[in-house]
């Protein structure tokens, strides 16, 4: 009685582990976290008024436009190599197009990232691919997107800070 209860237990214990986890833990979270990257991204470029899309805080630094078109292209990039999904042909964004057309561009982005990243699957995150100028892993790649959302989101923040504006993670 003693041992069939041990096992009993065992089983179940092993049952509700099983049960609780995530079937692919890292693809999952970088799903998740496009969601309020993406949000505070695209509300950080809708926020910076149009006339500072070519302000700089020193000489040496890219634009806001510049950084925006970076953004963009880096979701293409990143997307396509972490989830072996194509990126589709695109005009080039560049720092001096309006306001309005990087926005939209920003956005356009982002809804591959979506579509890209809901084929992406954990069990490939050991493959091999060309990126940074060698190879490396998926799970390499996928380190660097989430990255990439935090750092140009902290940029962006710092940008808007520096002309008057509130970003958006900081609104009440």
């Amino acid at each position: 009685m003693k041992k069939t209860g041990w096992i009993s237990a065992l089983v179940l214990i092993a049952a509700a582990t099983a049960f609780g986890q995530v079937k692919n833990p890292v693809s999952t979270a970088l799903r998740e976290g496009l969601t309020g990257r993406q949000k505070n991204i695209v509300a950080a470029v809708e926020a910076m008024p149009a006339d500072k899309f070519n302000y700089k805080p020193t000489p040496d630094q890219m634009t806001y436009g510049h950084l925006v078109a970076h953004i963009i292209e880096a979701n293409y990039t990143f997307c396509s190599k972490v989830s072996d999904v194509p990126a589709p042909k695109v005009d080039e964004a560049k720092e001096t197009d309006a306001k309005d057309k990087l926005l939209s561009a920003t956005k356009a982005s982002f809804d591959f990232c979506s579509d890209a990243l809901a084929k992406m699957d954990d069990s490939k995150l050991g493959d091999m691919t060309e990126a940074f100028g060698q190879k490396v892993t998926h799970a390499r790649v996928a380190l660097g997107l989430a990255s990439s959302w935090s750092d140009h989101y902290g940029a962006q923040a710092m940008y808007l800070r520096l002309n008057g504006v509130t970003p958006p993670s900081a609104k009440k």
